[in-house]
């Protein structure tokens, strides 16, 4: 198991991140989601709670360029499902889900993003709540070696959490242009410390240059109850 800060700290540029895990108590499941950015366009957002959904929007609306990759809605919460992902593919699942249809079925309707030359792959995770307890997917949709015509989709389950573990999936390895795809399974990790310390680890961990905003949950398994937090860069 890597340390969570220590693996978020290791590059200057993961790109967007998605964190899932189970608290050290074992009494609540954790979600962290963050972007970050390198160009105006994409520096210039902020996460905006809407409901029990989370949204992106401009930090400054006059200075956006293109919204069509980098507004859209991280965060959905169904009955007995939460999606997150770093795009509008979590519409695509929870389309899919409401239809009774699947995770996976979801997202073999999707392919990575439009971006060339980086091709940013589409990371996804979804929760599932049952009974007092939960198991979770994750995915990464992503070119296949920088080619634009062969995606490569990835899909991994968690089926029995465990209390202070995790797993952390990134869109890329680290800087660079083109910037490397994530490669692998994602990382196991600790999760540590209430809402609040696990919400500060991680926005510290972020390179200071490159993070944006960082969106985190922890929801208790008894009650169904969630608390949230949001930071963003731009104030």
């Amino acid at each position: 198991m890597t340390e969570l800060t220590k693996e978020i700290a290791s590059t200057t540029y993961p790109g967007r991140g998605i964190i899932i895990g189970k608290s050290e108590d074992g009494k609540k499941a954790v979600i962290g989601y963050f972007i970050m950015g390198r160009s105006e366009n994409s520096r210039n957002r902020v996460f905006v709670a809407e409901g029990t959904d989370l949204k992106t929007q401009a930090f400054d609306p006059s200075k956006l360029v293109d919204p069509s990759l980098i507004i859209y809605v991280p965060v959905r919460t169904l009955d007995n499902d939460t999606i997150v992902t770093n795009g509008d593919q979590t519409d695509t699942i929870r389309d899919f889900v409401l239809e009774g249809k699947t995770f996976e079925e979801a997202l073999r309707t999707r392919t990575f993003e439009p971006d060339p030359p980086n091709f940013t792959p589409r990371i996804s995770g979804m929760l599932t709540f049952a009974e007092g307890n939960f198991s979770y997917k994750m995915s990464i949709l992503k070119s296949n070696e920088g080619r634009e015509s062969s995606v490569l989709r990835f899909f991994y389950e968690y089926a029995q959490p465990v209390a202070g573990e995790g797993h952390f999936i990134h869109t890329y390895q680290c800087d660079g242009n083109p910037i490397p795809s994530f490669a692998g399974e994602p990382t196991l990790v600790d999760i540590k410390g209430d809402i609040d310390t696990f919400t500060d680890n991680v926005w510290s961990a972020l390179n200071e240059a490159n993070k944006v905003s960082l969106y985190t949950r922890f929801i208790d398994l008894a009650t169904g109850d969630f608390e949230d937090r949001i930071v963003n860069k731009n104030q």
